[in-house]
């Protein structure tokens, strides 16, 4: 009988000594067989490609005291960090349910986490946006402890395919869930002048919103195309060339950053899943219960401090947090996308 022998791919080649392209990280696209990398990465206060590192950790745990036997929720689960630690505080007694709209990561997290020994029998991965959290509850419910983190996972941000970021050329999308809704380049196009600087505002509180506006709809008076991450900035730059050369840069970037997050909040509707969330957050606990939420733009923290604020007033809520909860100093040092961060919470 006659046998094939495998043929044997090599890796592709980068250019010079390091690879620069999120494709060709291998050794930080597989932290469990690169360790070494990954951590070295981390040490130098950045982010392995295709990795998240979770935000407050010490302090969601310190807060939620979680028990062997409870039953707990991560309405975004991600790439996993926080679930792992709070499954470890369970030790082998409960359940934790993982919510998360991407199907892509969703489904890598699964299985990662099975690798690590925490399979069906202690975590249950769904496919769905938090939103649903009253249909969950109703099959799963209720939760001793509900953790919502509301930061969009390093994986989806570092990924050019994904076109979250100014930083690298790739389709201008957006979308948490790649298989639902337009993407941020077909949004652009629906949207008048007022309408996209009333949106940069509200979702982004951005300072040249008139400007950046002004500039894309005269961008598509001319026939151009913005349908790449790179054609977006390269728009942004030339709506704030009247700024002082001294100052440009730096205002170029908030702008980018400001902007992509406007677009972000809108192509998934943020602000409206989270309402939604909030609502239904209450009857999801179990009396008693906790909640965390890490909120990382004045927009969200608003929503949050106002429901906790206001349940509480209204008897729902036992205690709520009165004081915003921000990651460490040595935190934000060891992971930069940290100095954002906010937690809040809320007992039942």
């Amino acid at each position: 009988m006659e046998t094939t022998n495998p043929v044997h791919r090599r890796r592709p080649r980068y250019k010079g000594t390091h690879p620069t392209k999120f494709s060709e990280k291998y050794k930080e696209l597989n932290p469990e067989k690169y360790a070494g990398t990954a951590e070295h990465v981390i040490e130098k206060g950045g982010t392995p490609a295709g990795m998240h590192i979770p935000i407050c950790v010490k302090e969601i745990l310190d807060f939620f005291q979680i028990q062997p036997g409870q039953v707990g929720l991560d309405a975004t689960l991600g790439y996993g960090g926080h679930t792992l630690e709070m499954l470890k505080c369970l030790k082998g007694q409960g359940h934790i349910y993982g919510l998360d709209v991407d199907p892509i990561e969703s489904a890598k997290t699964r299985d990662r986490l099975a690798r690590q020994g925490y399979g069906p029998e202690i975590l249950t991965v769904i496919h769905t946006n938090f939103a649903n959290l009253d249909q969950v509850a109703r099959e799963h419910g209720p939760f001793q402890f509900i953790l919502a983190d509301l930061g969009v996972s390093s994986m989806q941000i570092d990924n050019p395919e994904r076109g979250f970021s100014y930083k690298f050329d790739g389709p201008l999308d957006l979308r948490l869930d790649p298989e639902r809704g337009i993407t941020a380049a077909e949004r652009l196009r629906e949207l008048d002048e007022e309408e996209l600087e009333g949106m940069l505002a509200e979702n982004a509180d951005e300072p040249y919103g008139a400007e950046i506006a002004a500039a894309v709809t005269a961008a598509f008076r001319r026939g151009e195309k913005i349908e790449t991450t790179l054609e977006l900035r390269r728009v942004i730059e030339k709506a704030l060339e009247f700024l002082p050369a001294g100052e440009r840069k730096q205002a170029v970037k908030k702008s980018c950053q400001r902007t992509f997050q406007a677009l972000r909040i809108d192509v998934n509707s943020e602000f409206e899943v989270l309402y939604a969330f909030l609502e239904k957050l209450p009857d999801a606990l179990a009396e008693g219960g906790r909640a965390a939420i890490l909120t990382f733009h004045s927009g969200e923290d608003r929503l949050v401090k106002k429901s906790f604020r206001d349940l509480h007033r209204a008897g729902v809520y036992r205690a709520v947090s009165t004081e915003v909860i921000r990651p460490s100093a040595e935190e934000c040092a060891r992971n930069s996308r940290a100095k954002s961060t906010k937690m809040r919470w809320a007992v039942k």
